[in-house]
């Protein structure tokens, strides 16, 4: 008996609590508005499916919340309205507390609504337009938005450097959506798109194929698409069947559509080959490898379920009702029963629209966007009512399966590198992204055909057969660039005359480049064509292959060597003035010092002037000498390289410095009046009139042997004074005329010579590259040495200014010496002079003069030379006056001969 109440205890007990338990908990009611029966779209079926699975682990796992979730699901079959519609329901007869779906953007688009007028959350794991976001509070997306694809997508394009891109997407909110956001991307990798292809979701199969054979004459071969899996799948079926999943084409899919991939069809796996998806990067997990494993133990069990494997949408479901679980638990029991609008106060049931105002709403929905976990699909993590962007998986289709080739992070700033992909038509190689729409066509190449001007490309056309001949530095540099391309670009030359039959003038190079850019008759063009502005707005170009810049060039004037007062043209006039000063008063000072040596007044000026250059020879007092001596070397020096100077500028002047050109700059061809050519046809004639030229005085030249004549002439003679063109042609018409032109100053810069192309032609990319490498391992620079070889004149230096006159500033810091030199030997002898006459000084003076007297007086009177007293004064050497104890004494020292 015992063990009788013993098991009825065991067993009743848990029974009982489980009892107590249930009439403890609040339920939260959770309507699901899903296509549950949809051919089109399985996203609802495997979200139903996801939901059911999640409510019964959350419930298991968290047995002990006071809260459970209970869910009414309702089929929108595939409409607006049924969605419409079962929101009602939900809101005014179940009286939910919050609505996972809808399923479709449109939908959404009238269900946000109502859960607003509700204050009853809206939660959509399967709606990804970007255009839903932020539209009302009470709509939170739990799946990541397409805007989130558009950079993952722009870092693609990026790595493979393709220039231009079609967008192929359906005509519904789903499909809308992403297009500004992916444009905006796309212009930020420099990438255009020429064309977007809408197909609305019912389109016949005849409609795709028009719309893709519309694409298949266009040169973009690099297709973006954004469709659901109904209309995608018949899409690439028909691109097949036209031949466009061939080597050459790019085929880029979104998550839409990567997602299904494993339910598609071996017919449409096997038109899909080579195409790449982008798709979000779910993390790898036990919970989620476990959820996988459930998932094949019930399609086992199962046999007729469809083909549904784990999808993205159906992992976003799970982590949606978990979260949602998570929330109600925080939000409790603590909610209102109902609230009434003043329609249903008024008892007033005509309007369809009227139904309860949520008061639990507001909680629930901060509680919801407040939930963070990790999740099947990785963090749930909420931001502005939309899942924060995580990173994004590359795929490429190989097979039935879809092998991960890259991976995109939003920190990243491209793709990094990617795995071996497998492009359309089982090719290794990347595709260059555009194609030429008939196949075998030819690029039709145009070049200028003119009359004159022709040192760079030569075009020939012979009359009778009709077959152009093209030649010269162009065209090489042409040939060498397209052989550098990495993919063979067939090309033909077709001429494009400047000029009529009779000799007029036809065209020039801006209408050259104009027909180029409506690609009627021309695919590019060659020749001399100089990037401009103007140009630039109607056709794309190359990087320049050639030097810019435009130049004048002026006859050479020879300057009168004959001139009687060329000699005075070495030094200016104050150094003239300056010079003939200063050595006037250095001879002044000379002769002043110099006539206190010879000590006698009674020379005349002759001699004196004589003597001023003897005296560093002249015997005497040594303070004078020492100076002259001085003020002489000094003035020498300076002297010596004055003259040496004046040789060298005089030298010159009679030699280089008539090498002049008539005029010396350009804004003095302005101020004159001058005439001044330029070559027809080129944007030479704008140019010049911006510069400040009258039109008037322009004269246009189709030859450089006409601008030579004009040079010749002159204004004065119905000639020109100058011809301007861009530097290229001006360094050839001086290497081919050494001496009869210069170039003067100064040179304006513009852009050099270029290629031209229609506008987003998609090989000028590659050209460019292709011209800068060629130009960095010499080819290009070896192309111009060869036709161009260096000539023996220098033709790059503009006009050499004018020899310079030697001024008084270059030989000031020497005068400034020498008259320092000067003043103050000067100075030094008057100082000497007027301290020199002392008292004993003057005694000794008076007694040297008084005993010379006395011995010519003795000499005169006695004239006998036996006389030992006699002393001729021719035998005198030297008297000399002495001084003891104040007694003057006369010494008389005869000479010994």
């Amino acid at each position: 008996m015992c063990s009788f109440y013993l098991f009825v205890a065991l067993v009743l007990l848990p029974l009982f609590s489980m009892l107590s338990f249930t009439a403890r908990s609040t339920d939260f009611h959770v309507g699901v508005i899903l296509d549950l029966n949809s051919t089109a779209s399985p996203v609802g079926r495997i979200g139903m499916r996801s939901l059911k699975m999640a409510l019964e682990d959350f419930h298991s796992f968290h047995g002990d919340y006071k809260t459970r979730l209970v869910i009414h699901p309702v089929d929108s079959k595939g409409s607006v309205v049924d969605a419409a519609a079962a929101a009602l329901h939900l809101l005014r007869d179940v009286k939910v507390d919050a609505i996972i779906g809808p399923q479709k953007s449109a939908q959404v688009n009238f269900v946000m609504d109502l859960g607003d007028k509700a204050h009853v959350p809206i939660i959509s794991f399967s709606a990804t337009s970007p255009s839903l976001a932020r539209q009302t509070p009470y709509f939170v997306q739990t799946a990541q938005s397409d805007a989130n694809h558009v950079q993952a997508i722009a870092s693609i394009i990026k790595e493979f450097s393709w220039t231009q891109v079609v967008f192929i997407y359906e005509d519904t909110e789903y499909g809308n959506g992403i297009i500004p956001y992916l444009s905006n991307a796309l212009q930020d990798v420099n990438a255009r798109v020429p064309y977007r292809s809408v197909l609305p979701v019912s389109a016949t199969d005849e409609l795709i194929g028009n719309e893709l054979y519309k694409m298949m004459t266009m040169q973009t071969r690099v297709f973006v698409v954004h469709m659901t899996r109904f209309l995608g799948t018949r899409l690439f079926l028909k691109a097949r069947e036209l031949g466009m999943m061939t080597e050459g084409y790019v085929w880029i899919i979104t998550s839409g559509m990567t997602d299904h991939f494993s339910s598609f069809s071996s017919d449409v796996a096997e038109a899909m080959q080579g195409v790449l998806g982008v798709r979000p990067l779910i993390p790898k997990s036990s919970e989620l490898n476990s959820f996988a494993s459930r998932l094949r133990m019930i399609r086992q069990d199962n046999p007729d379920m469809n083909r549904d494997e784990m999808s993205i949408f159906g992992l976003w479901a799970y982590d949606t009702l978990w979260a949602l679980g998570l929330a109600a638990e925080r939000v409790g029991s603590s909610r209102s029963s109902s609230s009434t609008t003043e329609n249903e106060t008024s008892a007033n049931f005509s309007s369809p629209f009227t139904f309860r105002v949520s008061e639990t709403g507001p909680e629930l929905l901060k509680a919801f966007l407040g939930t963070r976990f990790n999740g099947l699909s990785g963090e749930f993590n909420l931001a502005e009512g939309q899942l924060k962007q995580t990173s994004f998986e590359i795929v490429n289709v190989v097979g039935s399966i879809e092998r991960p080739v890259g991976t995109w992070t939003p920190l990243s700033t491209s793709m990094g590198t990617f795995r071996s992909i497998i492009w359309p038509g089982d090719s290794i190689k990347p595709p260059r992204g555009w194609e030429f729409p008939i196949n075998g066509k030819k690029l039709r190449i145009a070049v200028p055909e003119k009359l004159g001007f022709n040192d760079f490309l030569q075009v020939q056309t012979d009359n009778r057969t009709n077959e152009t001949t093209v030649s010269g530095y162009y065209r090489e540099v042409f040939d060498s660039v397209m052989h550098a391309l990495p993919y063979a670009l067939p090309y033909e030359f077709v001429p494009y005359s400047f000029i009529k039959p009779d000799g007029s003038r036809f065209g020039n190079y801006n209408d050259l480049v104009f027909q180029v850019s409506l690609q009627k008759d021309y695919d590019g063009a060659v020749g001399d064509i100089t990037i401009t502005s103007n140009r630039s707005g109607f056709a794309e170009f190359t990087m320049p292959f050639a030097e810019g810049g435009v130049a004048c060039i002026v006859p050479i004037k020879y300057e009168d060597v004959n001139d009687v007062l060329i000699f005075l043209h070495p030094l200016t006039i104050q150094l003239w003035l300056t010079t003939a000063i200063l050595y006037i008063s250095t001879a002044m000072v000379t002769w002043i010092l110099a006539k206190r040596l010879v000590q006698s007044s009674r020379e005349s000026l002759s001699q004196h002037v004589g003597m001023s250059c003897l005296l560093p020879f002249f015997p005497g007092e040594r303070i004078e000498v020492i100076l002259i001596c001085l003020i002489l070397v000094t003035w020498a020096f300076v002297a010596n390289l004055l003259s040496s100077t004046y040789t060298a500028s005089l030298s010159s002047r009679l030699t280089i410095a008539n090498l002049r050109g008539s005029v010396t700059n350009v804004e003095q061809l302005i101020a004159n009046g001058d005439y001044v050519g330029y070559q027809d046809g080129s944007f030479l004639e704008s140019h010049l009139i911006k510069l400040g030229f009258d039109q008037a005085k322009l004269k246009n030249y189709t030859s450089a042997d006409g601008c030579k004549q004009g040079l010749s002439l002159g204004s004065k003679n119905n000639g020109i004074s100058a011809y301007c063109d861009v530097l290229p042609h001006i360094k050839v018409i001086l290497s081919q005329a050494c001496g009869k032109y210069v170039m003067i100053n100064p040179v304006y810069r513009t852009d050099g010579f270029a290629f031209a192309f229609p506008k987003a032609f998609p090989a000028v990319p590659a050209i460019s590259r292709a011209i800068i490498q060629l130009t960095e391992n010499g080819t290009i620079p070896n192309l111009e040495q060869l036709y161009f070889p260096k000539p023996e004149c220098d033709v790059s230096n503009s006009s050499s200014p004018p020899l310079a006159t030697v001024s008084l500033r270059s030989f000031s810091v020497l005068f400034a010496i020498t008259g320092f030199v000067t003043m103050t030997c000067l100075f030094v002898s008057l100082t000497l002079h007027l301290h020199k006459k002392t008292p004993l000084d003057q005694r000794i003076a008076d007694l040297r003069a008084s005993a010379g007297s006395r011995i010519r007086q003795y000499v005169k009177r006695d004239h006998r030379p036996s006389s030992p007293t006699a002393i001729e004064i021719g035998q005198v050497e030297e008297i000399r006056p002495s001084s003891n104890d104040g007694v003057v004494e006369i010494e008389v020292i005869p000479s010994h001969h």
